[in-house]
């Protein structure tokens, strides 16, 4: 079988539609129909079959996917021992990070591979961790959050690791009558409004956690992703919010502790299995994990 169709494979595998694979390769989305097709008469089995206007992958080509998986990664691996030969690691790596995590780490990052001939092409992404999967169609290293209480991502096709641990502290306006406060119950809250990021994001995850095994039902007034507004409107008095620890940013705000629960974000690198293999990937991941444990103090 020959590879570029694999490639072919593994981004319709990815991107979802032809056209997006399409897209991803510079190609016609003829070409990609293609390409496919004479890849599924090499394999002598149906890799896809309709689903309504578009296609969906069989059982037999999920199953090629992963072995795509393992065709590419050893022709990245012999790119890299012959990488190696020219004195590594070297090259480019494209690095995905949600905003507050790459204020947080990257410029450290960026200090730490500076004298190793290796390039960071770093991209904020305010997604989801569910996004993951996709994402790594176009990173080669993507670093996610997720609350301490959600599993980790589980896929054949994604590897995972945690980096560090970010406690969530409660932010209060300067004139709140529990602004003295260290800590604070949760129960001593039922009344306020909060002010959230959307759901699905780590800071809200937490939250419906906390309620959850608190008991109290916080009353979302506000969902707004940029950390510096909600400081904002924290300070300002329009409400109360969960903040990430090293993200305040605010210098009127002070984080209290909610009492009885541990709250925190946990962050995550996530690669393709085999990219590792690649010295330049080696290097960025083994930068993050310094600048992490820097930063943990």
């Amino acid at each position: 079988m020959d590879a570029e169709r694999l490639r072919v494979l593994r981004e319709l595998a990815d991107r979802g539609t032809v056209s997006a694979a399409a897209a991803a390769l510079s190609m016609t989305p003829s070409a990609v129909s293609q390409q496919l097709k004479i890849l599924a008469r090499e394999a002598g089995v149906a890799i896809l079959e309709p689903d309504g206007r578009r296609l969906r992958l069989t059982d037999a080509g999920h199953a090629l996917v992963l072995r795509a998986e393992d065709v590419l990664a050893a022709l990245d691996r012999a790119s890299a021992e012959m990488a190696s030969y020219r004195g590594s690691p070297r090259g480019r790596v494209r690095v995905a990070l949600f905003p507050s995590g790459a204020a947080l780490l990257l410029p450290g990052v960026l200090a730490r591979i500076s004298e190793l001939g290796v390039e960071i092409e770093a991209q904020d992404v305010d997604e989801p961790a569910s996004a993951v999967p996709q994402l790594l169609a176009d990173f080669d290293v993507v670093l996610t959050h997720r609350d301490e209480r959600a599993p980790s991502l589980i896929s054949p096709r994604v590897r995972t690791e945690a980096l560090m641990r970010e406690p969530i502290d409660l932010l209060l306006g300067p004139g709140h009558p529990l602004a003295d406060r260290s800590e604070v119950g949760l129960d001593e809250l039922a009344d306020e409004s909060w002010i959230s990021v959307r759901g699905g994001f780590p800071v809200d995850d937490v939250l419906q956690s906390v309620a959850a095994a608190t008991g109290v039902q916080p009353r979302v007034v506000q969902r707004i992703n940029d950390f510096r507004v909600i400081e904002e409107l924290v300070a300002a008095g329009h409400g109360v919010a969960l903040m990430p620890r090293y993200a305040l940013a605010h210098p009127g705000l002070v984080g209290k502790r909610l009492a009885g629960v541990r709250a925190a974000r946990i962050y995550e690198l996530a690669t393709r299995p085999a990219a590792t293999d690649r010295p330049a990937v080696g290097a960025v991941l083994a930068a993050f994990r310094e600048e992490a444990a820097h930063v943990n103090g």
